[in-house]
């Protein structure tokens, strides 16, 4: 009787085994945890609901940071496309890696192959690696993204204006620069899968990244995995599916916002199908400050100074969100430094992976995430911009903007899809500004704290010293690699 009973049970265990999904059977001894990061284009510091955004809702953005933690000192690596991703992805300031400003259809330098990028890093441990988006680190075979680490890449390889037609998709008269670009590629791996070659057909991009990344979760749910997804939005031209179009008190750009958060839901959703919630390190953060001479069609920097291109807080200064179950304590805020530059580091520390041969200037922020009060991981912040140019340092809550010259956005803007002019502006001086007091960086206090300025003079030496400075004609410095050529 005993053993009639035992073998009962025995053919039940069994039988409950073969029916639960293998997703489930291995999720639940996976110890490596999977990693998304999803990075929006143009987005501002103050676009998402969480951080002051109005005139749209951004329910699944705004929930990730309650159960998670929302960092209100973070910043991009610099202020615009390409040199942004590249320090997000090599945790190097993108100067030393010989990356500045945003390349074109035309150029011919990329990421240099001997920088090692995360999902290089994560593929040593045994990762899945998946791009669904914009890579924008070079367009030609060597530098796309299964050249660097990437199993599988769906997106644009640049930005989406950098076509042969206007910002609203209308056809530009004989002798326009842009004449000379290709139509819009959507790469598969290595190839173009389509060309886009109208503004209506920019409304379908969101969706497809979005589409693609819920399926790689799905594909890679039985192995660790690393899921990158740069959105194209919110750059201009601005495309947005019929699913949001005309959903938003605040217009187009509050359309796009939706479906940018629909998004994040739909990641979200995807990876609680698959039993992975609470085995995923979520982060949710944007490439730059906001376009802000597109007047209607530009975002937010939530009462930071100046945009995009800009070596000023509303330049550089961008949301940033991290859900990690279990170690994340829900609905923090962490008011410490942290820098795109410390994704790859810290991802390094949990993943148990060695960090590249080559020097980054990133740092583990590990401890920040886990609601470590006492941490401080990050004292500086540098500001470089242009070919490489040292614009400002940032030392605890004290900012030395140095002498530059910038594009300003204080004139008035253009609309719909039609950029307004900007106006060359100089700092003459340097100026001085305390962050806690004044993040709007309206009141340069340098004549009364002159100590605190000779202080993060320190640090304007050591990095020029390092990674140059064009501004005091030095193009170079000690610590500077070579971009990727062909």
């Amino acid at each position: 009787m005993k053993k009639l009973t035992y073998l009962i049970f025995a053919a039940v265990v069994l039988f409950t085994a073969s029916c639960t999904p293998k997703k489930q059977q291995t999720t639940a001894t996976q110890q490596s945890p999977n990693f998304v990061v999803i990075f929006i284009d143009d987005m501002g510091y103050g676009d998402p609901c969480c951080f002051g955004g109005t005139g749209y809702s951004t329910p699944n953005i705004d929930k990730l940071a309650a159960e998670g933690m929302r960092f209100t000192n973070f910043y991009a690596a610099q202020p615009v496309c390409s040199a942004s991703r590249a320090g997000l992805l090599t945790g190097c300031y993108p100067n030393r890696i010989g990356i500045s400003g945003a390349l074109f259809p035309y150029s011919k330098v990329g990421i240099n192959p001997n920088e090692t990028t995360i999902a290089e890093m994560l593929k040593e441990k045994g990762y899945a690696t998946g791009i669904y988006g914009k890579w924008h680190l070079g367009h030609h075979k060597a530098f796309l993204p299964l050249q660097n680490g990437f199993d599988e890449y769906v997106g644009l390889p640049y930005s989406n204006d950098m076509w042969p037609l206007s910002n609203t998709g209308q056809k530009l008269p004989e002798g326009n620069a842009r004449l000379k670009n290709p139509a819009l590629p959507v790469m598969m791996n290595n190839d173009v899968l389509f060309t886009i070659n109208s503004w209506e057909e920019q409304d379908t991009l969101t969706t497809l990244y979005t589409d693609k990344a819920v399926d790689f979760i799905s594909r890679n749910a039985n192995q660790p995995f690393f899921l990158y997804l740069p959105h194209s939005m919110a750059h201009i031209p601005l495309g947005v599916s019929d699913k949001f179009r005309g959903k938003s008190e605040q217009g187009l750009y509050g359309d796009v916002m939706m479906e940018i958060d629909w998004s994040v839901g739909q990641i979200e959703k995807a990876l609680a199908e698959n039993g992975l919630s609470e085995n995923t390190v979520i982060i949710f953060t944007t490439d730059n400050g906001p376009w802000l001479n597109f007047g209607n069609h530009a975002g937010s920097a939530g009462g930071l100074r100046e945009g995009k291109t800009t070596s000023w807080e509303g330049g550089q200064r961008v949301p940033f969100i991290i859900k990690w179950p279990g170690k994340t304590p829900a609905g923090t805020i962490c008011n410490k430094l942290g820098c795109a530059i410390d994704i790859l580091p810290s991802f390094a520390k949990i993943a148990g992976t060695p960090l590249p041969e080559l020097k980054i200037d990133g740092t583990s922020i590990v401890e920040l995430w886990k609601g470590n009060t006492t941490a401080n991981p990050r004292e500086t912040i540098l500001f470089y911009y242009g070919q490489n140019n040292l614009n400002g340092v940032r030392k605890g809550n004290w900012k030395l903007v140095l002498p530059h010259t910038w594009a300003s956005y204080n004139t008035e803007p253009g609309r719909d899809g039609n950029g307004g002019k900007r106006i060359q502006m100089t700092v003459e001086t340097p100026e001085l500004y305390n962050m806690m007091r004044d993040p709007g960086e309206q009141y340069n206090v340098i004549e009364y704290y002159p100590g605190k300025a000779a202080e993060l003079m320190q640090v304007v030496e050591k990095a020029r010293a390092e990674l140059g400075d064009l501004n005091m004609g030095m193009e170079k410095g000690s610590g500077n690699r070579d971009i990727g050529r062909l």
